[in-house]
């Protein structure tokens, strides 16, 4: 995952962008998603929610009329950014009401990152290691109560979550935490999904009730490739739908400003995730 000692050698691999004109770029480097089709209006606002540990700053839209099936979204290591406000507003243009939480409020109002997908993996790493599975489940409950109470938010129907690089073992313990309202869950390049230990997410399935989207990064694979057939023979165990594929890209790919972003491998995991959205959250 991007906080292992890999980072910078698989950068050399994967990444498409020269750093200097990314960083040049500045907020247009998020900008830069394909038009959503007959996109729905929307309104949004920066919003804080109550936690058992405090309030958490997140990102609020939805659109501008009706109520919708919810979905929240786990950023990566990077945190609450403009990319990922833009991915949020993609999906509520699909017809979603969208939550992207500040996963650091704890430490930190967003953005935690100083210079986006650019910082340094070593500054953002103690973030990443203040969490918890214990403040995973925590804030997951947090998350999905206020989303219920939310009139945008049509509580007849699932909710989706989403999560990358260190999201997705989150997304994993969110659809546990809350199994009878998390319908669907996917994760993209999700780091330690798989693991030895009592707390490893995988484990957690049992407990869950949601149909899974699982893509999975090609040098993640690489480096544990038992990972993928553990996730299919446990959601195969507990009767869940379960797509896993490997994508041919690095780990990071799916953002728009990380500097492994492959614009074609992140299409196609969005538009796998809108089919699982549109089939589960009904």
């Amino acid at each position: 995952m991007c906080d292992q000692d890999h980072f910078e050698e698989d950068l050399k691999k994967y990444s498409r962008r020269d750093i200097g004109t990314l960083a040049a770029a500045g907020l247009g480097a998020a900008m830069m998603l394909p038009r959503v089709a007959n996109a729905a209006e929307v309104s949004e606002q920066d919003v804080e929610i109550e936690t058992p540990d405090g309030k958490c700053d997140a990102y609020f839209v939805s659109p501008s009329t009706g109520s919708h099936a919810a979905v929240l979204i786990w950023p990566d290591i990077f945190g609450l950014r403009p990319a990922f406000r833009q991915m949020g507003k993609r999906l509520a243009e699909s017809g979603y009401s969208v939550l992207v939480v500040n996963p650091f409020y704890r430490q930190q109002k967003a953005p935690t990152a100083a210079n986006g997908a650019n910082t340094s993996i070593s500054d953002v790493r103690p973030l990443a290691r203040s969490l918890t599975p214990e403040t995973h489940t925590t804030d997951a409950k947090a998350f999905v109560a206020w989303l219920d109470k939310q009139s945008q938010v049509d509580t007849d129907k699932p909710i989706g979550t989403t999560g990358y690089c260190m999201g997705g073992p989150i997304v994993f313990r969110t659809a546990a935490a809350v199994p009878d309202r998390v319908g669907a869950a996917a994760t993209f390049h999700g780091g330690g999904l798989v693991s030895d230990g009592e707390d490893s997410p995988h484990r957690l399935i049992p407990k869950m009730k949601a149909d899974f989207l699982i893509a999975i990064a090609e040098n993640d694979d690489q480096r544990d490739p038992e990972a993928k057939s553990v996730l299919k023979e446990s959601f195969a165990e507990a009767n869940l739908d379960a797509e896993i594929e490997v994508y041919p890209a690095g780990h990071g790919w799916c953002p728009p400003d990380t500097r492994v972003h492959n614009p074609e491998q992140a299409e196609k995991a969005w538009s796998r995730m809108l089919a699982l959205f549109e089939s589960a959250l009904v």
